[in-house]
């Protein structure tokens, strides 16, 4: 019950209520992102939510779009401004998915939504993460976020779909608030972003 009727209900009336609140904090970031990566300040991109059905995240981007003379990207730690790095850090760039929660694409906690491209490599295990709304934070994310393997992350994300409840996801905000105050387990320990799921090597 909890899942296929409050939950929901729960989690538009939840983030427009916490959207009206933090509007003033949002468009000062907004207008000091598009300051600082002289652009837009948002980055939206495909991603499979609940059944795998696709649908555009939106989030604050953080990194600059500056070329190399070949034209190519430069390296990540190299077009992330240092506002970026802050907002990175206090995690304000999921700021802008309580838009996606008030559109029904996304939930408070779930499984996060990651790349189109993985799907192909789950194992029949490891789709039952998209048995349920993807999630602006979930156990994985509270249970060591990016400093995760792969497999771990996963194993978690299907804990969390197969013991879901209030209880849960109410321990689950508190554990998010604590993280973010505390700017813990924010990247990989490889790189600024996290490496790419290259499916389940042995």
């Amino acid at each position: 019950m909890y899942k296929s009727f409050f939950k929901p209900i729960l989690d538009v009336a939840a983030a427009a209520v916490v959207f009206v609140l933090l509007l003033p904090l949002f468009l000062v970031v907004a207008a000091l992102l598009t300051i600082a990566l002289k652009g837009t300040p948002f980055f939206t991109q495909t991603r499979p939510g609940k059944d795998e059905r696709l649908f555009s995240i939106i989030k604050f981007r953080t990194m600059s779009n500056e070329k190399d003379a070949q034209g190519n990207l430069l390296p990540d730690a190299q077009r992330l401004s240092g506002f970026g790095k802050f907002v990175r850090s206090t995690s304000l760039d999921e700021l802008p998915q309580l838009l996606n929660v008030i559109k029904g694409d996304m939930s408070f906690v779930g499984p996060r939504p990651l790349l189109p491209q993985y799907l192909p490599l789950y194992s029949e295990e490891q789709k039952k993460r998209h048995f349920v709304k993807p999630g602006i934070t979930g156990w994985a994310q509270v249970n060591g976020r990016n400093a995760l393997s792969w497999q771990k992350k996963f194993e978690l994300d299907v804990y969390y779909v197969e013991k879901i409840s209030f209880a849960l996801d109410m321990k689950i905000i508190a554990l998010t608030v604590q993280k973010v105050v505390n700017r813990t387990d924010i990247n990989s320990t490889n790189s600024v972003t996290t490496e790419p799921f290259r499916g389940n090597q042995l």
